[in-house]
């Protein structure tokens, strides 16, 4: 029998790895106490994803809809699992004005995490970025999104499993539409694979509660432990290399 190349062990990845990652912790796990990196081989179990991650804190700002891009500004929207992972990416962009986490692409206004979280909305976590055209095409846009997921996944991203952690792309016009069909059709021949990420309508996107924003400026010690323990990195850099972001 032929030995699997080292593309086909990375695709498989998600599948061999699944029920590590689920035992490791899902999003809006308990909080456990942060093992020492140097007593065990095992990352620490992320943190938690609501309210409990800061309870000296007021309470957090309704979800509400995202607000029209100013004059010569446009927007992209892009569910890439967990939105705290999201947003970095994207903010370091020149050209990027804001990032927003929040919610697309379901079927009930103004969804709270807890009703997204647990699949209820059909709802995706996702980013909006405003981003001014005219130092920053689209087509960037679209390939810090791919170097931050795993497109092959149908199941969820990392130890994130279910619908409301898909990817997807919601373009904002015909113009964009395009622009994704072919970036989506190139990341297939790159990857020799299937690329089971969606080209969603671009509906109402709801602005997630303000303790979800920025959350990795916030929050860097519960964020990198979270992003540790799902293993996000490590499959990101299985699937794309030096070309993967962190």
């Amino acid at each position: 029998m032929a030995r699997p190349t080292s593309l086909a062990l990375a695709l498989l990845a998600p599948t061999l790895l699944a029920p590590t990652l689920l035992a490791v912790a899902a999003c809006g796990s308990a909080d456990p106490e942060p093992a020492s990196p140097s007593a065990s081989t095992t990352p620490a179990e992320p943190g938690p994803r609501a309210e409990e991650d800061t309870p000296s804190a007021p309470p957090p700002e309704g979800v509400h809809r995202a607000p029209e891009p100013g004059e010569g500004q446009a927007v992209a929207v892009f569910a890439g699992g967990c939105f705290w992972c999201m947003e970095k990416p994207f903010e370091e962009l020149e050209g990027v004005v804001s990032v927003l986490s929040g919610y697309a692409g379901g079927d009930v206004d103004a969804p709270t995490y807890e009703q997204v979280s647990a699949g209820r909305t059909g709802h995706a976590e996702a980013v909006r970025v405003l981003y001014d055209p005219s130092v920053v095409s689209y087509e960037a846009l679209l390939r810090v999104f791919w170097h931050n997921v795993d497109p092959t996944d149908g199941g969820g991203q990392f130890c994130d499993r279910g619908s409301q952690y898909r990817t997807a792309i919601f373009p904002q016009d015909d113009a964009q539409r395009a622009a994704a069909e072919a970036s989506k059709a190139a990341i297939a021949a790159e990857l020799d694979a299937p690329i089971v990420t969606a080209l969603e309508e671009a509906d109402a996107f709801w602005v997630a509660e303000g303790y979800h924003q920025d959350y990795y400026r916030t929050h860097p010690s519960r964020y990198q432990r979270y992003r540790l323990g799902c293993r996000r990195d490590a499959r990101l850099q299985q699937l794309w290399g030096e070309s993967a972001a962190h």
